[in-house]
């Protein structure tokens, strides 16, 4: 759990660690249902591991949590990952990008952009909207 970034709040559970979150996880946030997962991944050490949109439905406070956890997650394992949010594949070894239901490209997060397709525009899309967002904030 303290791997998964999941100790601090479980200890802040009525039970601690005893606590009943009902089915699936019902009383928890999708950022705490999350790092449970996580967690239990950790304590299956499997060698592969596969996430599907694992970031998707959090906010950012979670999702920069939830990433770093499965960054501690992914090490020596081969990651299988489905991402709509590109920061999810920053750093992968291998990025596939689909369209149509076919691999149009391959490469890295900095191949890819250097490339100018799909994955490049979507990146500029999703980094550039959110720098602006952020820049527009603070102005």
């Amino acid at each position: 759990a303290k791997d998964a970034l999941a100790d601090e709040f479980i200890l802040k559970l009525d039970h601690g660690y005893d606590s009943p979150v009902g089915e699936r996880g019902v009383t928890l946030s999708g950022g705490q249902r999350q790092r449970v997962a996580i967690a239990r991944a950790i304590l299956r050490d499997a060698p592969i591991l596969l996430l599907d949109e694992a970031t998707s439905a959090l906010d950012a406070e979670s999702e920069t949590l939830v990433q770093t956890a499965l960054e501690r997650l992914m090490q020596g394992r081969t990651t299988i990952v489905i991402a709509h949010r590109l920061a999810t594949v920053l750093k992968a070894d291998r990025i596939l990008v689909m369209d149509g239901g076919r691999i149009v490209e391959e490469g890295t997060h900095q191949s890819l952009v250097a490339k100018g397709g799909i994955y490049a525009r979507l990146a500029k899309l999703q980094f550039e909207t959110g720098a602006s967002a952020f820049r527009g904030a603070a102005e």
